[in-house]
């Protein structure tokens, strides 16, 4: 066993000593040591939970002959994070996550792992771990949060949540009505409700094959939740004893199949940071065009929130993301040969899966759409491309034309959405708020629920080098490459140029001429580093583009 290296022969003496220290004993040190990484924390409503769930993996680890070894890793929350420069430090977790991760399991020589995250970056930063370890690891999330409900017995969630404040500056809402989502739009533990970046990596964890059936989709405070804990402890003994490795299991196939997945859920426009950064660390590259050719074969089967009025414990009773997975079987959208964590093939897992809500999930033959949820979009704007979530954009927004408005910071956009000086028809831009530009590449929640909020989003369309929430809709439009501080042109737009964005033909431009833009070009200069020292300056020294999925170099 890889464990041998701290716990057999004379030579390991002092080493067994030192866990006999803890407290393990010679019969446990007999037995293969299993690294249970979990990201509970007291800050994070989707991991508050996680000590139950991580109690949970090890009595089955135990239960199935295993030794489970537990250690920490960090979360942020994203929504504690908004608005504020707390932001620039989301995305870089993943790194840190990933990084701390590898240095643990090494310094230890696991012979396992079992990977406990939930929120946004931590699922993303274990899976990079995992395949950079390449030693048998298996993933239990804590589970999503179950939708609020209103007095009215309207549902609701996050998403409403930021959109209220913008209708409250807006006068469409009074104090009461903000307090009462205030303190309905999350009711319990767990990843917030809807199709949001957390929930939309744990179920992408289900369709890579490196997470048992409802680690998606079964509800936090489910009771079944700690039953599939236990069971996924279980299965890492399985995995370890047939050295089941995760690159065995996440191939370039199994990437396609997650992307063939996220379009038919109709994910976060994360995945399309998070997908490429995961593969590249198993050797697989993902290109943007790829996710353009996925998305036109594969239609969109879910609007779950903030896309629709369904959550995520409705994806779990209609069957899951297995069920969706099933649907997409039918016309051959998925290599069900593959393995996966459970010992089978895809095909295996969905022998007996059936749809048990069709209006969750839409039957493939009566899809909400006949292409994917997330659609990537070129032209003299974005020459590397940019990525906005179609499946939440209403009909009038898939092609627009309007003046832009130029911000170089989203506090400078955000104090002109909430003072009433963006109007319909206008396009917004906040630039300087890419990967290295920003750094951190800062989620744009704030300002698109503004605009939601105000009535706005059929009418105006929101570009950026940054990023948007998975509670992001409408013409939100990010990822924009290359970004500003790199001299891309988003950094050459200025106030009152017409910017078309066409979602219909995968397009966004705006009408300026190869000589005005040399111009332009020849006279820009780059600003200098907002962070010049800690962790966000190295950082920005090593990150690369968004359209390469934001990894360090």
């Amino acid at each position: 066993m890889r464990s041998d290296n701290v716990t057999k022969g004379v030579e390991r003496a002092p080493n067994r000593s030192l866990f006999y220290a803890l407290g393990y004993t010679k019969e446990e040190l007999e037995r293969p040591l299993v690294g249970v990484v979990c990201s509970y924390n007291e800050i994070v409503p989707g991991h508050m939970n996680l000590d139950k769930i991580a109690e949970a993996v090890k009595a089955g680890v135990r239960a199935a002959g295993g030794t489970p070894v537990e250690f920490p890793a960090i979360a942020v929350c994203d929504g504690i994070a908004m608005g504020h420069v707390g932001m620039k430090y989301s995305l870089v977790t993943r790194e840190l996550i990933a990084d701390s991760t590898e240095a643990m399991a090494m310094a230890h020589q696991f012979d396992g792992l079992v990977m406990i995250p939930n929120c946004d970056k931590n699922v993303p930063g274990l899976l990079m771990a995992a395949a950079r370890l390449n030693i048998p690891a298996i993933f239990v999330s804590g589970g999503p949060m179950l939708s609020g409900t209103l007095q009215s017995g309207q549902r609701t969630c996050l998403s409403h949540m930021f959109e209220a404040v913008g209708a409250y500056k807006a006068g469409k809402l009074d104090e009461s009505g903000l307090e009462e989502y205030e303190e309905n739009a999350c009711p319990t533990c767990g990843s917030c409700s809807g199709m949001y970046t957390a929930n939309s990596m744990n179920c992408l964890t289900e369709g890579l094959g490196m997470a048992l059936r409802g680690n998606g989709t079964i509800p936090a405070v489910w009771s079944a939740r700690l039953r599939l804990a236990k069971h996924t402890g279980m299965q890492i003994m399985e995995l370890i004893k047939r050295n089941i490795r995760p690159r065995d299991i996440m191939t370039e196939a199994a990437f396609h199949n997650a992307e063939t997945l996220d379009m038919a859920l109709g994910c976060s426009t994360n995945s399309m940071l998070h997908l490429p950064a995961i593969a590249h660390e198993c050797g697989v590259e993902l290109s943007f065009d790829m996710a353009n050719e996925i998305s036109a074969k594969t239609p969109n089967l879910c609007h779950l929130a903030p896309a629709g009025g369904t959550y995520m414990e409705d994806l779990e009773q209609a069957g899951g993301v297995w069920a969706v997975m099933k649907e997409l079987t039918k016309k051959g959208l998925l290599d069900t040969s593959l393995p996966t964590c459970t010992g089978k093939t895809i095909a295996g897992n969905l022998a007996d899966v059936e749809n048990l809500d069709p209006e969750v999930i839409r039957p493939i033959e009566a899809p909400y759409s006949p292409y994917g949820g997330i659609a990537v979009l070129k032209g003299n704007l974005a020459p590397d491309g940019c990525v906005v979530k179609q499946s939440a954009v209403a009909e009038e927004m898939m092609v627009h034309t309007g003046p832009a408005r130029v911000f170089d910071n989203e506090e400078d956009a955000i104090a002109a959405i909430y003072a009433g000086k963006i109007v319909a028809g206008d396009v917004v831009v906040i630039r300087y708020e890419g990967p290295k530009g920003g750094p951190g590449m800062r989620e744009m929640l704030n300002p698109t629920s503004a605009i939601a909020g105000m009535g706005l989003d059929k009418s105006v369309a929101l570009i950026t080098d940054g990023r948007f929430s998975g509670a992001t809709r409408g013409a939100s439009i990010g990822h924009v490459s290359p970004e500003a501080a790199l001299g891309g042109p988003i950094a050459l737009v200025q106030q009152g140029d017409a910017i078309t964005v066409d979602i219909t033909n995968k397009s966004i431009s705006f009408a300026v001429s190869e000589e005005e833009l040399a111009r332009r070009k020849a006279a820009w200069v780059c600003p200098e580093p907002r962070v010049k020292t800690g962790y966000l300056a190295r950082y920005a020294k090593l990150v690369t583009s968004a359209d390469k999925g934001a990894i360090l170099e």
